[in-house]
């Protein structure tokens, strides 16, 4: 019976590692430029102890690389929001103060003149370091990722360029998620450029991309990992409850 219970606890927590990245995508179900990871992998690993050599078990192998599915395209009609298309992300400078990636394009700019997203990360540009805009200055985004700034009190004013986003075709690059819920390539160090791909970037101004996850396939998925956990742990209780009864089979009479 110790083996039923040992076979259903780790089936348990197992499924643990699922759930934690299901809730995660459910929460940001919502938010600007969110992107999903990739399913869960499993892989077969030899159980060591007593017994045949011939008993393997399943484990979950936690892959959190970024899924970059467009999600669906919001009009806002603010100017310093925008899209990026197809598979391509910006940089952006993380809380460890190195280069990270993202989507999320809900531009403004701060009390330092630094423009940033709504996560308050700061946007590098090209050059290296991140974008500043004079103070009051109005900010408007061209389609190749060039930033503008125009003073509001000088209406025939021709805005002036202040930079360009650092864009990023990621279609051949895999993307992983930071800590800090950014992105970062596959396979290189935390900080690390990657070569733009072979698709085309633009950016669309006035709208804001939402998330791709899906709430109604999430919610099906956790339903279902509700279901299984209820499913191990009567599996657990059949195994104490016939325990019981081969315990009390052998008590002497």
């Amino acid at each position: 019976m110790d083996r039923l219970i040992f076979t259903s606890h780790s089936a348990i927590a197992e499924s643990a590692i699922a759930r934690q990245g299901l809730v995660n995508e459910l929460a940001n179900v919502s938010t600007a430029g969110f992107k999903r990871s990739f399913d869960m992998a499993m892989r077969t690993i030899k159980v060591e102890g007593e017994g045949f050599d011939s008993r393997y078990q399943t484990q979950v192998i936690a892959r959190d690389v970024i899924d970059l599915e467009p999600g669906p395209i919001i009009a806002t009609n603010r100017p310093m929001d925008i899209s990026l298309s197809g598979a391509s992300v910006m940089g952006v400078e993380a809380p460890d103060g190195k280069l990270a990636f993202t989507r999320r394009g809900d531009l403004k700019v701060n009390a330092r003149g630094v423009l940033e997203n709504g996560q308050g990360h700061a946007l590098r540009g090209t050059a290296g370091g991140p974008l500043v805009v004079p103070p009051g200055f109005v900010v408007q985004v061209n389609r190749d990722g060039t930033v503008f700034a125009r003073d509001p009190n000088q209406p025939a004013a021709v805005g002036v360029p202040v930079g360009q986003l650092l864009l990023r075709d990621a279609s051949k690059q895999p993307l992983v998620r930071r800590p800090d819920g950014l992105f970062a390539p596959q396979g290189l160090p935390l900080g690390s450029d990657f070569p733009t791909g072979p698709d085309a970037i633009q950016i669309t101004s006035n709208s804001l991309e939402g998330s791709n996850v899906n709430a109604v396939y999430g919610m099906t998925r956790m339903i279902d990992q509700a279901r299984s956990f209820e499913a191990q742990i009567r599996a657990i209780k059949q195994a104490k409850d016939l325990d019981e009864s081969s315990a009390t089979l052998m008590k002497p009479a």
